[in-house]
C-alpha cells in the first residue's frame, strides 16, 4: 500500500514508519521539521507541512491507499498553562482539520483515516471497566480528545471508513512515560505516584503498532478502538513489577500534592487513570503479543 503518515516522527511514529515500510509498504511522512532528502529506491518520502495549512503537501493524498493521523503536540513534559493547553488542543484539531480538507479536494480519495486520539477521552472514572461505548469525560483532556475525534469525524464525507484509536500509556524505552520512570527506577528512587490505587491502561509499542497493522489491513474495522493491553494494572502493581524486573525497589511514593506542585493540573492525569479494555480489538480477534505487563516489561528491559 501507499499510505501517508503525519506525526511519523515522534516516539511511535518513528516505529510505526519503519514497521510499514519493513512490511513492503510505501510511506510518505509528513513533517514539520526541516525538509530531508528523498532518496532514490527508498520506501519513506518526507513532505513538509505546516498545519492547520494547506500546501503542495495536500496532493500526497491524492491516490493513496490510506492515511494515519499521529500529529499533536505532547501532552506530558510540561505545566499545563493555557498556553499550553491551548496548543496542545490546536495542534490536534488542526492537524485534522486540514487532512480533512486535503481529503475532500483529493480527486482519488484514500479508503480510509486512521486518527490517533487517547483514552483520555473517558476522564476519571475510578475502578470503573471503561470500552468503546463508555461516555466521554468532562475535564480538559477529555474535552481535547472529544474536539480531535470530532475533525477526524468529518472525514467520513469523503473516504470509506474512518478508525479513532483511543491510546493508552506506551511502553517502551527511549521516550513515553516508561522512559521518564526508568532513571529514577534505576537509581533504587522509584515508587508509586499519589495513592498507587489509580489504574494504568498500557500497552506495548509492539502491540501499538500491531493493532495498527490490523486495523488498516482488516476491512471491516471502523470506528472507535481502544488501544490498551487487555490487562491494565494500578500504579501500585505496575511500580512494584517495574521495580521487581530492574532488580530494585519501589519503596519512594511520589505524594499526590508534591505532583500538584511541580505539575499543575496536568497531575490530575497521573493521580486518576482510567481502567480500559480493549474490547472491540478482542471482538475483530486481534491477539496481544503482550497482554501481561511482567512479560512486557521484561521483553523491553531485557532485549
Amino acid at each position: 500500500m501507499r499510505l501517508v503518515l503525519a506525526g511519523g516522527t515522534g516516539f511511535i511514529g518513528r516505529a510505526l514508519r519503519e514497521s510499514l515500510t519493513a512490511r513492503g509498504h510505501e510511506v510518505v511522512v509528513l513533517t514539520r521539521q526541516s525538509a530531508r532528502e528523498n532518496q532514490p529506491g527508498v520506501r519513506t518520502r518526507y513532505a513538509g507541512w505546516n498545519p492547520p495549512n494547506g500546501g503542495p503537501w495536500e496532493r500526497e493524498l491524492d491516490g493513496v491507499e490510506g492515511v494515519i493521523n499521529l500529529a499533536g503536540e505532547p501532552i506530558v513534559g510540561k505545566r499545563w498553562t493555557e498556553h499550553r493547553k491551548q496548543k496542545i488542543v490546536e495542534s490536534r484539531t488542526g492537524a485534522a482539520r486540514a487532512i480533512v480538507t486535503a481529503l475532500r479536494k483529493a480527486r482519488k480519495k484514500p479508503s480510509f483515516l486512521l486518527n490517533a486520539s487517547a483514552i483520555g477521552y473517558y476522564g476519571s472514572h475510578g475502578d470503573e471497566t471503561l470500552v468503546e461505548e463508555s461516555p466521554a469525560g468532562r475535564d480538559f483532556l477529555a474535552a481535547s480528545c472529544r474536539a480531535w475525534e470530532a475533525e477526524a469525524l468529518k472525514a467520513e464525507e469523503a473516504v470509506v471508513r474512518v478508525i479513532r484509536l483511543r491510546i493508552g500509556i506506551v511502553l517502551e524505552q527511549g521516550g513515553g512515560a516508561l522512559g521518564k520512570m526508568l532513571p529514577p527506577f534505576r537509581l533504587g528512587l522509584g515508587g508509586p505516584l499519589g495513592s498507587g490505587r489509580q489504574w494504568m491502561s498500557w500497552i506495548h509499542r509492539d502491540d501499538l503498532i500491531g493493532l495498527i497493522h490490523f486495523a488498516i489491513e482488516k476491512k471491516e474495522v471502523r470506528g472507535v478502538l481502544n488501544a490498551t493491553a487487555p490487562n491494565p494494572v494500578t500504579m501500585k502493581e505496575f511500580t512494584t513489577t517495574l521495580g521487581r524486573t530492574l532488580g530494585r525497589p519501589a519503596l519512594f511514593p511520589v505524594p499526590a500534592f508534591v505532583l500538584r506542585i511541580l505539575l499543575g493540573e496536568m497531575a490530575d492525569v497521573l493521580l486518576t487513570g482510567q481502567r480500559v479494555l480493549p474490547k472491540r480489538a478482542l471482538d475483530h480477534g486481534y491477539s496481544f503479543k503482550f497482554p501481561e505487563l511482567g512479560k512486557a516489561l521484561k521483553e523491553i528491559l531485557t532485549r
